[in-house]
């Protein structure tokens, strides 16, 4: 077993062992072999943790900028050491092949990096009065202490995006992991105390995902929710931290649009489809979901996707040219059947895959439908796996409605090479980001988010960190 995965929670600078053998399991999700366990803490656990943290704001928010930024550079240098070590972690505990969980670290420590820069960057401003003998400034202060609550999809980058961003500020948090992915979130903060994060800074705790977000969203002394993850639970949170008006930043799902116009070119719109949908076998907020296709090319695009697909190596991603690993669990294989038939009952050709191992196996083959009608579930939600669901268009301004045709606004991808076009698609589409002739949109310098109920507020680029900051207006007669 990897030194990394260390099966206790984080508390105050302590590690944590189970009470009362209260356990979770963690389980392979390639071979559903056991990794181990970890503990199930709840509301009381989750109090010592927010207290922890509230003894620490003040102290860690009255270092400067460069103080903190040296920890956080520290925090990114010991992640680049450990690279290969919590890659492995990673492939064990979501499945990704061990090439993706490079790629994700390296991504997740470009957050590191960033923020410890743009820590010196959280300026205030001096106002022009319209009085004479009179001053206006306002000046940037942390928020306090922040509730993060990440995904499993993406275990290291969610922590990191989040809790960069925060220290920066200056704020402590208490992060809940996803109890299927734990082990790459607790690795992050053994290093983190070995780059000299203060105690009571980083907390981390594993349980109930209702219990301890219950108690995060309604404790006087949480001021802030950090959340990824699906848009009905964002509301819940959102819902619940309504009595005490927590500050919010949710990411929540998508339903990305990816438009081939006629003018494509089709290489370049197929290198981008599936660097944007194989990723993590599909199981990404801002995975391309709706496809569209000119329909002049439509035909030509669907056999070209079918011969990338089929060189496609799905396995273990231990496995040297494993390109897709499995689904996380077994309820995601059985929501891809799902989809899949009530796709082909409403009209689509089921073009390849479809066909799941059987029972007890999370991998899922990568599988295209041709012909989707609007009324698909996989077309009205997100889909969260590889499927990919084409359909063609004749006129860019139906296809444009058809593209906003949903509740959520993540991601969108347009792929012409017409400015003209691109200018329509770019300024029409109802989404926080849009990706042109790229699948890969996201880096730590730029804002990440959505429109409608994807979510709100910023990660990354100077937003992440005012996403933690709040703004202090003062006014003095001189």
């Amino acid at each position: 077993m990897s030194p990394l995965i260390i099966q206790k929670n984080y508390i105050n600078g302590e590690w944590t062992a189970p009470r009362d053998n209260a356990t979770i399991t963690v389980y392979n999700p390639a071979n559903n072999d056991i990794l181990g366990i970890i503990p199930d803490l709840g509301a009381e656990e989750t109090e010592s943790a927010i207290l922890a943290a509230h003894r620490a704001q003040d102290d860690w928010a009255a270092l400067t900028a460069y103080e903190r930024g040296g920890m956080l550079r520290k925090w990114y240098e010991l992640m680049v050491r450990h690279r290969e070590e919590l890659a492995l972690v990673m492939t064990l505990e979501n499945g990704k092949p061990l090439a993706e969980s490079r790629g994700e670290l390296d991504y997740a420590s470009s957050f590191i990096d960033w923020f410890a820069e743009e820590a010196k960057r959280s300026y205030g401003r001096q106002i022009p009065s319209a009085q004479k003998n009179r001053t206006l400034q306002t000046i940037k202060q942390p928020v306090g202490v922040c509730g993060i609550i990440t995904p499993w999809n993406f275990p290291a980058a969610m922590i990191t995006r989040k809790i960069a961003a925060a220290f920066a500020a200056g704020c402590t948090v208490v992060v809940k992991p996803d109890h299927r992915t734990p082990y790459s979130a607790i690795a992050l903060v053994k290093l983190a105390e070995e780059a000299g994060i203060p105690k009571g800074v980083f907390n981390l705790i594993t349980g109930d995902a209702a219990t301890i977000g219950g108690v995060l969203t309604q404790h006087d002394l949480v001021k802030k929710i950090s959340f990824t993850g699906s848009t009905p639970v964002g509301r819940l949170l959102m819902a619940q931290g309504a009595s005490t008006l927590k500050r919010m930043s949710l990411e929540l799902g998508g339903n990305a649009p990816f438009i081939v116009c006629e003018d494509a070119d089709l290489t370049v719109a197929l290198d981008a489809l599936m660097a944007g949908k194989i990723r993590n076998a599909g199981q990404a907020c801002v995975a391309p979901n709706r496809i569209f296709v000119h329909e002049k090319i439509y035909d030509e695009f669907v056999e070209a996707l079918t011969l990338r697909v089929r060189a496609l190596k799905m396995g273990d991603g231990r496995e040297d040219g494993v390109q897709l690993g499995p689904l996380i669990d077994q309820k995601a294989v059985e929501k891809m059947e799902h989809l899949v038939t009530d796709a082909v009952n409403k009209g689509a050709h089921l073009v390849l895959g479809g066909e799941s191992p059987g029972q007890g196996s999370n991998f899922y083959p990568v599988t295209i439908l041709s012909d989707v009608s609007q009324e698909a579930e996989c077309e009205q939600g997100e889909i969260f796996g590889p499927v990919f669901a084409l359909s063609s268009f004749s006129d860019d301004a139906e296809c444009l409605a058809r593209s906003n045709a949903s509740e959520v606004g993540l991601a969108a991808y347009v792929m012409t090479q017409s400015l003209r076009r691109m200018d329509f698609y770019t300024r029409g589409i109802e989404c926080g980001m849009v990706g042109v002739n790229s699948g890969v949109i996201s880096f730590a310098a730029a804002p990440f988010g959505g429109y409608k109920q994807s979510g709100l507020h910023r990660e990354g680029g100077e937003e992440g960190l005012d996403a933690y900051l709040q703004t202090k207006y003062i006014a003095v007669q001189n």
